[in-house]
């Protein structure tokens, strides 16, 4: 213990943090402000627990997320779609794992490892979660600067140094409470999903082929580029960070005491997570049919890059509205992420090393972490490179996925932690098996990218 409290002491010292700050929508601050009584109809009880899921859906549909989508549509029109779908019902397992961790432990994922672990593993994850966090954050500033460069006609370099005016947002929600932050990211949500309906009206699918393209075949993967294209949907789709942001904020909300109430919580949560992620999976779907029915079915099977699929909406829908829909889309997407990137981040850091900033500065550090990359990223590559980086970006996160995913699953299965809420066998199973193929996918596609 003396060994772990001046491990501790050090990273204080050398980081000059305090050790407590008020923190406007910090979720340690607010667990259990959302109670409801365990009588209260089904209708107001699901009401008070949506919100959760919204902000870890975010994640789902974030710029990084993109990339892949377009060139898999462009490419192979409707053929990889069921690979968004699977890779929806993984996501539903490993973020399961995580609100039922958080609720059944009161701890979230950090704080379980700061208990689990020594002080050396205990840092090795701490620095994997920031990294990831940083990575994110990277991708948000990246596909905020574009859609900047794409509404306004500003070079990327400004367009970067813009996205910092993003930490007036997270001091504009100083005292509000979390549910104000869960309304305003519903409102984002709701803006992207608008969007794309919008542009899919302009460009409307093929009904058959979009109902074919859900249905799993093997046998898509093996035409050249597929199965590259896919284990990159599946390592831009689930995100580290996601796990630490759950297993915490699901505990804003509380009913009834007891086994009872956990399990009742755990029901309602459940369903707040199935349906938020549906959604971003019905917006990330949108994303690849819009370029199966603007691109691939117009002969414009190599678009590749946000910014080729940009000008090229206007010119094959024929309205113009396209194009500033598509930028729309993709600003608020960037956006959307800052607040659940500083939520997880004040997680993270509170959780592994009991270290408490205000929100404003957690933003502060983190966004000038991520545009110094970027800005040094489109000096050396140029404008034009936004593609390779935000493909970058996802690398990294899948380099750092599988540090998040053991201790998540260890922690999920062990009774001492878990009590009657410990995983059973065969959802262990599951689980591990998920955990060796994001494991072994990611792997892959960080050779690709790097061979």
């Amino acid at each position: 213990m003396h060994t772990r409290t001046n491990a501790l002491s050090r990273i204080r010292f050398a980081l000059r943090l305090p050790t407590t700050a008020t923190a406007p929508f910090c979720p340690s601050e607010v667990r259990g402000s959302v109670a409801v009584a365990a009588s209260a109809p089904l209708r107001t009880r699901l009401a008070a627990f949506v919100g959760p899921g919204l902000l870890v859906a975010v994640g789902y549909m974030d710029p990084g997320n993109w990339a892949t989508d377009i060139e898999a549509g462009a490419r192979f029109g409707y053929d990889l779609l069921f690979i968004v779908a699977l890779t929806c019902l993984a996501a539903m397992l490993l973020q399961t794992l995580a609100l039922r961790l958080g609720i059944a432990s009161g701890r979230d994922l950090a704080q379980v490892c700061r208990d689990r672990y020594g002080p050396r593993t205990r840092i090795l994850l701490w620095l994997m979660a920031e990294g990831a966090i940083i990575a994110t954050d990277i991708a948000e500033v990246l596909g905020s600067a574009l859609a900047i460069k794409l509404l306004f006609g500003l070079p990327m370099q400004i367009g970067i140094l813009l996205t910092g005016l993003d930490m007036l947002l997270v001091l504009g929600l100083k005292g509000r409470g979390f549910r104000q932050v869960e309304a305003i990211i519903l409102g984002l949500v709701a803006t992207i999903g608008l969007c794309f309906f919008a542009e899919l009206v302009l460009a409307p699918p093929d009904t058959s082929l979009l109902a074919a393209g859900l249905v799993p075949e093997v046998n898509r993967l093996e035409q050249p580029g597929a199965l590259l294209l896919a284990i990159g949907i599946l390592g831009a789709t689930v995100m580290p960070h996601n796990l630490y942001l759950h297993s915490s904020i699901v505990q804003t909300r509380r009913i009834g005491n007891g086994d009872a109430g956990k399990r009742a919580a755990i029901r309602l949560t459940t369903l707040d997570m199935v349906g938020s992620l549906l959604l971003a999976t019905v917006i990330n779907g949108a994303i690849l049919v819009l370029a199966a029915s603007a691109f691939h079915a117009s002969g414009n099977a190599n678009v590749a890059d946000i910014a080729d699929a940009h000008e090229l909406l206007t010119p094959i829908t024929g309205a113009a509205a396209a194009g500033v829909l598509f930028a729309v889309a993709l600003f608020t997407s960037g956006q959307s992420s800052t607040f659940t990137g500083t939520i997880a981040g004040q997680i993270v850091l509170e959780g592994f090393l009991d270290i408490k900033i205000p929100c404003w500065q957690r933003r502060l550090v983190t966004r000038v972490i991520a545009i110094l990359p970027a800005l040094g990223g489109i000096w050396l590559l140029g404008e034009d490179s936004v593609g390779k980086l935000l493909v970058l970006t996802q690398v990294a996160l899948s380099l750092q996925l599988p540090f998040a995913l053991w201790p998540l699953i260890r922690s999920t299965s062990d009774a001492r932690i878990m009590g009657p809420f410990a995983s059973g066998r065969g959802v262990a199973a599951v689980a591990w098996l998920l955990f060796a193929v994001i494991s072994a996918a990611n792997l892959w596609l960080v050779i690709e990218a790097f061979a």
